[in-house]
């Protein structure tokens, strides 16, 4: 890739990880090394089976595999795996070896004061010229909106939660 690239998904709305893995499927058909890496996940979601399957993706999970609801929920070892699941993200971008780097649910992290604004900041302002950055998770701040070259926001205008409905293996998770 000649010029990469800071994309965020955003927005309460569902699809931000679904984008960012539709991005892993036409860049896989391209040839493209990837680096994908998770954080705040918990289950196990159906995206973990497939991303094994391609050669050019490297996926790493970073977390307890619990879902973190509120900053009360926030131990010291999620803290200590999140702080290594941010360098290992640093090292992977920082490398140069990957086209693409995305790091999922990265904006989630910044609601339980687990990563900063300043330290994403410095992913954005230090990724090589190169490699596409995608960053994904809700409530993304206005100073990353505004280093990020393309920004979609996820809203939400109906959803079967609300019904009761919970996340089905094969759609949500």
């Amino acid at each position: 890739m000649q010029k990469g690239y800071v994309q965020i998904y955003t927005g309460n709305g569902k699809g931000k990880t679904t984008a960012a893995l539709g991005l892993i499927a036409r860049a896989v058909g391209s040839n493209f090394k990837i680096f994908f890496c998770q954080f705040l996940k918990g289950r196990d979601y159906g995206e973990l089976h497939t991303l094994k399957k391609f050669e050019t993706v490297v996926h790493e999970r970073y977390g307890r595999g619990v879902f973190i609801r509120s900053k009360e929920y926030v131990t010291d070892e999620d803290k200590k795996l999140m702080r290594e699941g941010y360098e290992s993200l640093k090292s992977a971008l920082l490398s140069k070896e990957y086209d693409i780097v995305i790091a999922d649910e990265i904006l989630g992290t910044l609601r339980y004061d687990l990563i900063s604004v300043d330290e994403i900041k410095f992913l954005i302002e230090n990724k090589p010229e190169t490699t596409e950055l995608v960053l994904t998770g809700r409530n993304a701040p206005e100073e990353l909106i505004e280093l990020a070259d393309l920004v979609t926001e996820m809203k939400e205008v109906k959803h079967y939660f609300q019904k009761g409905v919970i996340a089905r293996k094969g759609i949500e998770k």
